[in-house]
């Protein structure tokens, strides 16, 4: 087996996340074949040695933050190919964005769109199920995968493909998961491919990945829609996934809709210029068009559209060159940026949410974020009703309260039929918020199936599933 690196040094970089929890490990390998993965995992489960894996670290749960055993990163297995016309093979440590910028530069497509995809990697998107703001269009990263290379907690190799049957031995949990956008829990499976996709590298180590393809749209226009107030602003979204679910290459059919509230536009009007005063709230879509003969007939939707749901359409920004995709991404950067710069001068964590709820729920949601005790700043996806509560606090007092607001969040969004994830996944920050939404008896169930393919637990302990004490 190769040899666990333990140089502090290099550790250092290892043992957190974007989720700001910390933690401890013996050592690091980062293996470059399937084989060598195989080997350290026979080696972890043979001597019951915690195994944490890792890549890029971008995930805000804290499921690669290691709590005592070893490291595994999969950051060098990051081969590209090949790509065909309907699917392209790659190792699980490929920077996701980097992996899709080859398949587009072969005019084919591959859409999940998780925000941190030219920091995150393949097979991490793949463990939690990404999504992003193309999931509005396209769903998450489950759909468009056809095969995958996994290493099981035992040591054994799987090639698994898109229809391949589930063990009968295996105890597989038979739950029903909320009827919203999700990543809590491992899902009920279809097929055995389904089984390694969102388990939160607790199950397996994903090595490789055969992932599927689509047509590459000729062009996409980018609209920042301003609105006078946040009821027309939903009243909005709705119109817009109306008329998408009507016809989903249509006029008037967004592969994203992403809303960015009141305290978002002063943030970005204290860097740019653009945002309307009399703006109390705005909506980002995006429009795919198939050809350049159709993009004129998607515009005067949406201008018909924006009009006549009482948009501030005058305003609006449409990006359909060089020069508006600039001022549009200054607008939306210019968010981000702001709430980083408050981040660093508070001097604490901002405490973020991942919640999503049915689309009758979602005014009842908004406004309950209205209530939020501290300084907060609430953008997201909105047309997945998965909105993300930025809670900025200024003390370790208001963190505990901001913590305390969160977790009553969490249970009204289960009480409106809703997860306690939309995408990020459970890892270890969600744990408890789990057990409320699956309860008692289905954790049981994701904890037998974990045993059955796991015996000694190496694999993400702590992630997803309390670690059993005896």
């Amino acid at each position: 087996m190769i040899q666990p690196i333990s140089d502090p040094s290099i550790l250092e970089g290892y043992l957190t996340d974007a989720s700001n929890l910390r933690g401890h490990a013996d050592g690091l390998l980062r293996p470059r074949t399937t084989e060598e993965v195989a080997e350290i995992v026979r080696h972890c489960q043979r001597l019951a040695i915690p195994l944490t894996i890792t890549a890029a670290r971008t995930s805000t749960t804290g499921s690669p933050v290691p709590f005592g055993g070893l490291l595994l990163s999969t950051e060098l297995l990051h081969e590209i190919g090949p790509i065909t016309h309907d699917t392209a093979t790659a190792g699980a440590g490929v920077i996701l964005g980097q992996l899709q910028d080859a398949i587009e530069a072969t005019g084919r497509f591959f859409p999940p769109d998780p925000t941190s995809r030219y920091d995150c990697t393949l097979g991490a998107a793949i463990a939690c199920n990404a999504s992003g703001a193309r999931t509005f269009k396209y769903g998450p990263t489950r759909p468009w995968i056809d095969a995958l290379e996994v290493v099981l907690p035992t040591g054994e190799i799987l090639y698994v493909r898109k229809g391949d049957p589930i063990p009968s031995d295996w105890p597989i949990p038979t739950w029903s998961e909320p009827d919203v956008k999700t990543a809590a829990g491992y899902a009920p499976p279809q097929d055995l491919l389904d089984v390694f996709i969102g388990q939160e590298g607790t199950l397996g180590v994903v090595t490789r990945a055969v992932v599927r393809l689509t047509a590459l749209p000729h062009d996409v226009i980018g609209l920042l829609a301003f609105f006078p107030d946040r009821a027309t602003a939903i009243a909005m979204v709705s119109t817009l996934r109306d008329a998408s679910r009507a016809a989903p290459d249509g006029g008037l059919s967004p592969r994203c809709i992403e809303y960015f509230d009141h305290q978002c536009l002063a943030l970005a009007r204290k860097r740019i210029e653009g945002v309307p005063d009399a703006a109390a709230c705005a909506l980002f879509c995006e429009q795919e068009v198939a050809t350049a003969d159709a993009q004129d007939g998607h515009l005067s939707a949406w201008w018909e559209a924006l009009e006549a749901g009482g948009a501030l359409a005058s305003d609006t920004v449409i990006a359909t060159d060089d020069t508006s995709r600039k001022q549009l991404h200054a607008l939306r950067h210019a968010i981000p940026a702001g709430i980083n710069e408050e981040v660093v001068r508070n001097g604490m964590p901002k405490l973020g949410t991942d919640l999503s709820v049915p689309d009758s729920a979602l005014t009842t949601m908004m406004e309950a974020y209205d209530k939020a005790p501290i300084r907060h700043v609430l953008f997201g996806h909105i047309g997945n009703n998965h909105l993300h509560l930025n809670l900025l606090p200024k003390t370790p007092d208001e963190l505990a309260t901001a913590k305390a607001f969160y977790d009553d969040l969490s249970r009204l969004a289960i009480s409106l039929g809703g997860s306690v994830s939309g995408e990020h996944g459970i890892g270890k920050a969600k744990v408890k918020q789990l057990g409320w939404m699956v309860g008692d008896a289905t954790l049981a169930a994701f904890a037998d199936l974990k045993r059955a393919l796991d015996p000694h637990w190496i694999l993400g302990r702590g992630t997803m599933i309390a670690t059993p004490t005896a």
